[in-house]
């Protein structure tokens, strides 16, 4: 597991959630641990490191 900080989408605080990085491919919906709204979170990791991480409002 890896702590990956980024910003929210909504509130832009900065925001961390614990990447499991042995699982290469990931989807999934989290809220804010600030303003609670829905992010879209897509990860994608190699060698157990975070390659791609991108948050997105929900539309």
């Amino acid at each position: 597991m890896n702590e990956h900080f980024f910003q929210c989408p909504y509130c832009w605080e900065t925001i961390s959630m614990l990447i499991d990085t042995s699982i290469r491919q990931q989807s999934y919906i989290e809220d804010c641990e600030v303003c609670c709204r829905p992010i879209q979170i897509s990860v994608h990791c190699v060698e157990n490191t975070i390659n791609d991480f991108v948050a997105e409002p929900i539309q």
